[in-house]
């Protein structure tokens, strides 16, 4: 990774690549959370879709709050090595301080204000810790 500061913390080509390709093929579940996270004004913040963080590719992040947001078929529940994989990537991303919050994709095929819901929720949170923080203070 070149720098922490860069918002796809060292992604290769090939995974630019993956995303791109991604970004081509959207799920019902994706398009529908999309709609309410797109046009760069969620809360203030701006959500990217299909976006490479290091070999990873996040279905939805937000650089300023260090947020990325997962929509999870059944195989995320079911296959105990992508269990395993989901684990490991959430790791390595909690080192560089981003935090995953997942969703089952039916969720957001039926019910994606839910999701909304509890995404302004750890805004509010994200928000509440950024003014307490010391290095906020004057």
């Amino acid at each position: 990774m070149n720098n922490k500061s860069d918002m796809f913390y060292g992604a290769s080509p090939e995974i630019f690549a993956r995303a791109k390709n991604l970004r081509k093929r959207v799920t019902d579940a994706e398009k529908n959370l999309w709609n309410y996270l797109k046009d760069g004004s969620f809360n203030g913040y701006k959500f990217r879709r299909q976006h490479p963080i290091g070999m990873f590719i996040a279905d939805f992040y937000a650089h300023k709050l260090k947020l990325v947001i997962e929509l999870d078929g059944n195989h995320h529940t079911d296959n105990l090595d992508v269990k395993r994989y989901d684990k490991e990537r959430e790791t390595l991303m909690k080192e560089w301080g981003i935090q995953t919050i997942r969703y089952p994709n039916e969720i957001a095929l039926y019910s994606p204000i839910e999701i909304v819901k509890d995404i302004r929720k750890h805004i509010q949170t994200f928000e509440h810790n950024l003014q307490q923080s010391p290095l906020t203070k004057t």
